[in-house]
């Protein structure tokens, strides 16, 4: 779906160079909710269509699998022109300015024997041995390493191809039928099949630990020669923060402020 890699023309609202003046080009991966599908369920599909609403310009996808490669082969290979979900720090691309802030997170059953669970240091997680839900490599493990607990996980694959399978559906699934006790996610993705799961799951933010970072920024992600395109979408960024901030909620995302508080977004 992606254009011809040639076809640039000048923007006239910025002087700067995109793919076309008149289409926003979002990279995005194919199936990979709750952030993007083919569809356009996921919510970055619509902070894209707000986006392109704004701007008065089409929207179309350049979508290739969220795994090794997809900046070279999506935003690096002109192919579109904006990535909507990139943590700050990311070197690959140079980031707008952030438009959440996120974290780690614990999910557990409502009503299990984990209820009140507030940190990876607590006791009733000793005897979870295969119980503890965890994405290879992901800052959770960190945690668990230095408390001596990794023997009591269960992994899951971080690098999948999402067009097939996906692990943290699976992990989610697990931790619903009872495979699991605990499930340590991606806050985003753990506060999506929370809200989906009407009440049975509970979404608790892992707190920050030296060594083991657990918060993130996240923003939208462009080339690094686009200066004049990351400032047109700061401003857009600034200008619709109440609409961004109700996407996000109604999506179940677990934002956070730079103390580590639940952020309310705006009536």
């Amino acid at each position: 779906m992606g254009p011809d890699a040639g076809a640039k023309g000048a923007d006239n609202s910025g002087g700067i160079e995109l793919i076309d003046p008149k289409v926003l080009r979002v990279c995005a991966d194919p199936n990979n909710l709750p952030f993007s599908n083919e569809k356009g369920e996921g919510f970055e599909n619509k902070i894209a269509e707000l986006l392109a609403r704004k701007l008065g310009k089409d929207l179309a996808y350049a979508f290739y699998p969220g795994a090794t490669g997809f900046v070279r082969n999506t935003l690096n290979a002109h192919l579109c022109d904006v990535i909507l979900g990139i943590p700050q720090g990311n070197d690959l691309v140079q980031p707008t300015n952030p438009y959440y802030r996120t974290t780690y997170v614990m999910a557990t059953r409502a009503g299990s024997d984990l209820d009140g669970v507030q940190n990876l240091d607590d006791p009733r997680l000793k005897d979870k041995k295969g119980r503890i839900g965890l994405i290879a490599n992901t800052p959770p493990g960190n945690i668990l390493a230095r408390n001596g607990m990794i023997g009591l996980v269960k992994p899951y694959a971080l690098m999948v191809d999402t067009r097939v399978e996906s692990s943290t559906a699976q992990m989610t699934q697990d931790l619903e039928k009872g495979d699991i006790d605990i499930a340590l996610l991606w806050g985003p993705i753990a506060g999506y099949y929370a809200k989906k799961s009407g009440g049975k799951l509970i979404v608790t933010p892992i707190p920050e630990t030296p060594g083991a970072r657990m918060a993130f920024r996240i923003a939208f992600g462009v080339r690094h020669s686009d200066q004049n395109w990351k400032r047109e979408l700061n401003t857009l960024i600034a200008q619709n923060k109440a609409e961004i901030d109700k996407i996000l909620a109604d999506y179940g995302v677990p934002v956070i402020d730079e103390a580590g508080q639940p952020v309310r977004p705006t009536p």
